[in-house]
């Protein structure tokens, strides 16, 4: 599996899936789930609205993730994950691995061989983007066979060069 790390928009990548840093309500919000909503256009709404009717009536946990059809996105699936919020005093780490292993599960499910992701949490929710970059690193270090078989490439978009370079550090990629 290559792993790749590059400034850009999220909406924008070549990827069979993305992974929106959602909320638990999947409705839509600001930052990359507010920026995925308004690429994908009307259908992820009625996907994720559909979700909340019947398998997900009280929102997707924290930790966990969900498939959907990427509606108007150049990707077949957006993959939403809620990521810990610190200001709430979700500190603890094993809440991060889990939406980065849930996301790669939810992808290997649907088939994905290309998965780009976001610095889940390291927005809004208030988390040390060091300390994403870090748990990022980490969970795909530990790897697991499902996603070595499926996966050919896991790349991390962020949207301004500075983040580019906190995950670049925590992934051991030296930059020219």
């Amino acid at each position: 599996m290559e792993i790749r790390i590059v400034t850009g928009d999220i909406t924008r990548q070549d990827t069979d899936a993305i992974v929106n840093a959602a909320n638990s309500s999947l409705l839509g919000g600001g930052g990359v789930d507010g920026a995925i909503h308004r690429a994908a256009g009307p259908d992820l709404l009625a996907h994720c609205r559909k979700l909340r009717e019947t398998t997900l009536r009280d929102g997707l946990p924290v930790g966990k993730a969900v498939a959907t059809p990427a509606g108007r996105l150049p990707n077949d699936w957006v993959i939403h994950t809620v990521g810990p919020n610190w200001h709430q005093g979700q500190h603890e780490p094993r809440l991060l691995v889990s939406c980065f292993r849930e996301s790669l599960d939810a992808a290997v499910a649907v088939g994905a061989r290309s998965v780009a992701f976001p610095a889940i949490s390291a927005g809004i929710y208030g988390w040390d983007p060091a300390e994403v970059a870090r748990i990022a690193a980490e969970t795909l270090a530990a790897g697991n066979p499902a996603w070595e078989e499926s996966i050919e490439e896991v790349r991390f978009v962020l949207f301004n060069p500075s983040l580019t370079a906190v995950f670049e550090d925590a992934f051991g990629v030296s930059r020219a």
